[in-house]
């Protein structure tokens, strides 16, 4: 099946960049929010994030107008009546996703294929909701999705063949490499990275090292592009910790299990960069330790 108009449930940090590299690559793309404002906020990042881009020469002007000629924008799901592939990017929680899922089923062409981003949680309890599970796969993108190459392609045992060759068709038009996963929690990516980016929080909890000196020593010693407390803030602390919550109800291992920064930090708003401090401060140009405030918690936490 050709991808012939993408729909994108969601325009937050994951949509707005699956939507931009939809509409890069010439597709007609449909992203739709709850709201004018949340909807006008994500396209607002989305041509932001483009113009950063060309002023880096990493982008061209052409690419901003093909983004605004195959880029629309709508509060209404009926709006997707005509798209040939579905992708969610909602919040990590399986009622809201399954809700979702029950309403567009009913309100898109039979034939459309149903997608999930979720890092997370199995693919085929999301697709349950849907008379479509053999048109239901996952495309978990990676953020920030204009500069990750890679995207998970789940498939469960009922999605049909010819519908997975058709995603993976659709991810390498994007210019991205899609890795086939089987339907487990956390996929690859996660079921390796998480226990990573939790013991780093654990060094940090511990006085190991300072937040610099770990991601240093991960980027200069294992040549890793991102350190990975600066990484934490680009995932979301959020995001995490709802992972690694259902990656530990799964598997039921310490090492999936959210240390008490991290509950501490989440419960305190700090959410890393979209929340503007996580372990790092983003108000100023170039971010620096959040020290004070990670310190202030985790003497709290010894208390």
């Amino acid at each position: 099946m050709n991808v012939r108009k993408v729909g994108i449930v969601g325009c937050g940090l994951m949509g707005s960049g699956i939507a931009l590299a939809c509409a890069k690559a010439a597709i007609p793309t449909v992203v739709c929010e709850v709201n004018q404002e949340l909807l006008e906020k994500g396209i607002k990042r989305l041509f932001s994030y483009i113009e950063k881009m060309i002023a880096k020469e990493r982008a061209t002007e052409t690419d901003r107008e093909t983004i605004k000629s195959h880029l629309s924008g709508t509060t209404d799901l009926t709006d997707f009546h005509d798209c040939d592939l579905i992708i969610e990017a909602i919040p990590e929680k399986i009622e809201l996703k399954t809700e979702l899922f029950t309403k567009l089923d009913k309100l898109v062409k039979s034939e459309a294929i149903f997608a999930t981003n979720t890092s997370s949680l199995k693919v085929k309890d999301v697709a349950r909701s849907t008379s479509r599970t053999d048109r239901f796969l996952g495309l978990h993108f990676f953020n920030p999705v204009p500069v990750m190459k890679l995207v998970e392609v789940v498939r469960t045992d009922e999605v049909d063949s010819e519908v997975f060759k058709s995603a993976m068709a659709f991810i390498e038009r994007l210019g991205k490499v899609g890795v086939a996963c089987l339907d487990t929690t956390g996929f690859v990516v996660n079921r390796l990275l998480v226990p990573y980016l939790l013991d780093a929080i654990r060094a940090y909890q511990a006085g190991i090292a300072s937040v610099r000196d770990i991601d240093n020593a991960m980027r200069l010693g294992c040549g890793y592009p991102m350190g990975p407390l600066t990484l934490l803030d680009f995932v979301g602390l959020d995001t995490t910790y709802h992972v690694a919550e259902i990656m530990t109800c799964e598997f039921g291992k310490e090492m999936y299990h959210s240390p008490i920064l991290l509950q501490k930090m989440v419960k305190k708003g700090l959410y890393g960069k979209k929340s503007g401090r996580g372990f790092y401060d983003y108000s100023s140009d170039e971010p620096v330790p959040n020290d004070k405030e990670l310190q202030e918690l985790v003497s709290a936490e010894d208390d």
